[in-house]
């Protein structure tokens, strides 16, 4: 129901905030010793207990680095602000003790401890804070690839950082401007594809951002997918793996794959809890049109979850689970909850707050039809959409819904020349109205003609899709929108 940046967001502080994927088994200054890399993968395989028993009570870098990447890891997935307090307190005092430690591990952990804290203060409300340790662990990390310049996992960090500030939506530059982050999404890029593309210990997370970042915004889905689904052979026990592969075969409407994933997915008293998975298998329920079951699986998530983010949505997705399978009193029950659930940080929870406060009433073809799409049932879309009869009552909206989801449904089944017709009636019919239809028809219509060598005509509709000026989705929609044109230009 719209990816949105929220989910790459938790995809990339889960995985990347962090120091490395899995460390090279070798005693060096700059490295990680075995132990710590024994602890390390522990924290990836989401097994606190086991990570904690490696690493003792040392003050060396790799130690304090080690143990941060736990609490960071901890405080992300469970989202408990009972937890914030003493994680921040707690990477301090880590950062004190790093004061006096060179080289570049230790200076690259300072850099990265402070980059685990920035995270955790935006995530829990505290921008400004936030927004200062970010300064503080952008230019920290600027300074250890200036003294150590080929110290690659420095490179890997600086431009994941670069990337992402550097593709933010114009609406942001003047708070950048005003911290002094100077974004680069060229720069970001050559140090990730140094991190990515040369032997180093971190060289597999390296590659690992690299391909997320291209699969999002330079429509590259197969590479990702594919070295995900390798490493997840390779490591069937990591719970972090098997998270992204079931976010990647969603993404890319695979829901039967993604369901049994989720399915066999690892268990047990060592693994920390994560309820997302949860959320993201009521999704996939969704599409198959199993409400009762997708009711119980955002039901489970809420449970187990002590966040703020994606409660709306929960919320929103339930009500569809009820008001699909026909459940009026339930569908009733969880609508009142949107509105007084969680913030509207991501475009997902910020989609189902708009739907709260809209009276016009959702078209069930619609939905369900919007719901098939996302899962990757595009004949069965285009069947449902069959269903829909338009009237002189029928609400713009809708009328609008109806055209981009058989424009979106045909894309997909690879019928372009149809769909191009009904992406460019979308945005003729839409005029200035504040839905995402006609932005993100725009959107599609800018990547077909980049696919078949237009680039005049590609920059013409990325720049309409920038131009509208308030919709569900501006914010992802706008980044893509961008990089697609600075890729042209």
């Amino acid at each position: 129901m719209g990816a949105g940046n929220g989910r790459l967001f938790w995809l990339l502080a889960a995985a990347f905030l962090c120091t490395s994927f899995r460390p090279a088994l070798r005693e060096k200054p700059s490295e990680l010793t075995p132990t710590q890399a024994r602890a390390y993968a522990e924290v990836l395989n989401m097994r606190p207990a086991a990570a904690r028993a490696l690493l003792g009570n040392g003050q060396d870098a790799g130690t304090l680095l080690v143990e941060d990447c736990l609490g960071i890891t901890e405080l992300l997935i469970s989202q408990d602000a009972a937890r914030y307090e003493a994680t921040v307190d707690a990477q301090d005092e880590r950062l004190d003790a790093l004061e006096d430690q060179t080289g570049p591990l230790a200076e690259y952990a300072a850099a990265e401890i402070r980059l685990h804290q920035a995270a955790a203060q935006v995530v829990f409300g505290h921008e400004v804070q936030g927004a200062w340790s970010l300064r503080r662990s952008f230019g920290a990390m600027q300074r250890v690839t200036e003294r150590y310049p080929n110290y690659l996992p420095a490179r890997k960090t600086l431009g994941m950082l670069q990337f992402f500030i550097g593709s933010l939506p114009e609406g942001y530059h003047w708070f950048l401007k005003l911290l002094g982050l100077p974004g680069s999404v060229e720069g970001g890029l050559r140090n990730l594809r140094r991190a990515a593309t040369q032997p180093n210990d971190f060289q597999l997370e390296a590659r690992l951002v690299l391909a997320l970042l291209e699969e999002t915004y330079y429509k590259k889905p197969e590479a990702a997918l594919q070295l995900v689904q390798t490493l997840h052979r390779q490591q069937p026990e990591n719970q972090l793996l098997t998270f992204l592969l079931i976010s990647q075969l969603k993404k890319q409407h695979r829901t039967d794959e993604a369901l049994a994933t989720y399915h066999a997915r690892p268990t047990g008293p060592g693994y920390l809890p994560l309820p997302y998975l949860h959320h993201l298998a009521a999704d996939l329920l969704l599409y198959q049109g199993h409400y009762p079951a997708a009711r119980r699986a955002n039901q489970l998530f809420l449970q187990d979850y002590a966040g703020q983010h994606y409660r709306k949505d929960a919320y929103f997705k339930l009500y569809l689970a009820a008001w699909l399978g026909g459940d009026a009193v339930a569908a009733t029950r969880y609508r009142s909850r949107i509105g007084a659930s969680g913030r509207t940080v991501l475009e997902e929870d910020t989609y189902a707050q708009r739907y709260f406060e809209d009276r016009q009433p959702l078209n069930a073809t619609l939905t369900r039809a919007r719901l098939q799409i996302d899962g990757g049932y595009y004949r069965s879309a285009l069947a449902t959409l069959g269903q829909f009869r338009a009237s002189a009552a029928t609400p713009l909206r809708d009328q609008l819904e109806n055209t981009y989801r058989r424009a979106r449904a045909l894309h997909l089944l690879g019928e372009l020349d149809s769909a191009r017709i009904l992406y460019a009636r979308t945005i003729t019919r839409a005029g200035t109205a504040p839905y995402y239809y006609a932005p993100q028809s725009a959107l599609q219509l800018g990547y077909l003609a980049q696919a078949g060598g237009q680039p005049n005509a590609a920059k013409t509709y990325f720049r309409k899709a920038l131009s509208y000026p308030k919709h569900e989705y501006k914010n992802s929609t706008d980044t893509k929108a961008k990089l697609a044109l600075q890729e042209l230009e």
